[in-house]
């Protein structure tokens, strides 16, 4: 075999290896974004995005005897309808994909109106509510009999059919949702971008302008360079040691002392600096050498030259930087479970013990049966955020490059 021949085999098994690893590559990532899709679709809703995580219980006692009413049937589709109480309920899932009982008609004046609570005040019971765990009816003959929600829509109005009154009824408002995650993230996000890249962007400008290029100066990027390399959940136990008591002796919060919203957006800060700060050096590093050179020859201070042509120029580097930053931000876990804890959170603040959407995944997932299916669903907002951030900075991108054409 000559070297021609030789050469033209060597080729070609580069190629076939790149096309094959290629395919493979493709073929798992498909594989990953097939099953988050299946099983995530099957709980994707808007309801889901817009819904309270934690759903409130009340425990229903009615006051008026159901003897002798009768309601007429509204007929809707695979619900069972109890004619003396004046209710309709069906077999439903809850947001999470739990079975369930739901309450989908009320008639106006159906007994069920008149409900208290364990407080004695009329509880604003509706529909949508969700039956939980048991009911207690009474009977003709002033006995009581126990109805349990496992056994199905179909079988509480029929033991309803022969009872003249509910002693006590254990129902729930709708739950399960991922409102508060979802603020926590943009919480999450906003903060530590508002922080985190003005830290970073100056530093680069410091490192690639302004400081000696020395042995100092290497010393620093090398350093840097090692951040990226730390496990996240070591800036975890950092958030843990150093914010949590920080922000708690700052904001004179005793309760932040388990963790916070605002703890976990310094921690992620520290996490985001070394990308920030090179994507920034690798951006100014890409501008052209004479645009600073004619910038400082046409009399611009080294300040002017630096925010009004460097920094402009080097903005596309910057802005993926920010993606980046971004994509950890939303994608981290393992140190907001040491800063912010894993207490699932409807009402949203700063100095608030909240999640993040994927310390969310991660909590559905660490019970004793993981919802793999909202974590899916979970995954698949990620994503589409991700996508929308990505897509959103690309038009910033492209305006600013037309700007400075």
């Amino acid at each position: 075999m000559n070297r021609v021949n030789k050469r033209k085999v060597i080729d070609t098994s580069l190629k076939v290896i790149t096309y094959i690893a290629s395919f493979i590559a493709v073929i798992i990532l498909g594989a990953i974004l097939f099953f988050v899709f299946s099983r995530g679709s099957k709980l994707l809703s808007f309801k889901i995005l817009v819904t309270d995580y934690h759903s409130k219980p009340y425990r229903l006692e009615t006051t008026v005897s159901a003897k002798g009413l009768s309601f007429e049937n509204p007929h809707i589709k695979d619900a069972y309808f109890s004619e003396n109480f004046g209710f309709a309920v069906k077999d439903d899932y809850t947001l999470e994909g739990i079975k369930t009982i739901r309450f989908v008609y009320i008639d106006d004046n159906s007994p069920l109106k008149t409900t208290i609570n364990e407080q004695g005040e009329k509880s604003p019971f509706k529909e949508g509510f969700i039956f939980d765990s048991t009911m207690r009816a009474v009977l003709e003959d002033e006995s009581t009999v126990t109805i349990f929600s496992r056994y199905g829509a179909e079988n509480l109005v029929n033991v309803l059919s022969d009872a003249v009154g509910i002693q006590t009824a254990n129902v729930k408002s709708e739950g399960g949702g991922i409102r508060g995650s979802i603020i926590t993230t943009l919480y999450l996000i906003f903060l530590t971008l508002i922080i985190g890249l003005p830290f970073g962007i100056l530093t680069a400008l410091y490192l690639h302008e302004i400081a000696p290029q020395n042995k100092v100066t290497n010393l620093l990027r090398s350093f840097i360079d090692m951040l990226t390399g730390v496990p996240s959940i070591i800036f975890g136990l950092m958030g843990a040691a150093v914010f949590i008591p920080l922000t708690s002796a700052l904001f004179s919060n005793p309760d932040m002392k388990r963790g916070s919203v605002i703890a976990g957006a310094l921690t992620l800060v520290v996490i985001i600096l070394p990308v920030v700060i090179k994507a920034t050096e690798s951006a100014l590093s890409v501008v052209p050498k004479s645009y600073k050179e004619g910038s400082l020859a046409l009399g611009a201070t080294k300040t002017q030259t630096i925010f009004k042509i460097m920094l402009p120029n080097a903005l596309p580097g910057i802005l993926s930087g920010a993606i980046l930053s971004v994509g950890r931000v939303i994608g981290e876990s393992a140190a907001l479970i040491f800063a912010m804890g894993t207490f699932i959170g409807d009402k949203i603040s700063i100095t608030g013990r909240s999640t993040s959407l994927a310390v969310h995944i991660w909590s559905v997932m660490g019970g004793e049966i993981p919802n793999v299916n909202l974590a899916s669903t979970i995954a698949i907002i990620i994503l589409i955020v991700v996508l929308a951030l990505n897509m959103s900075v690309k038009v910033i991108t492209n305006s600013f490059m037309n700007k400075y054409k």
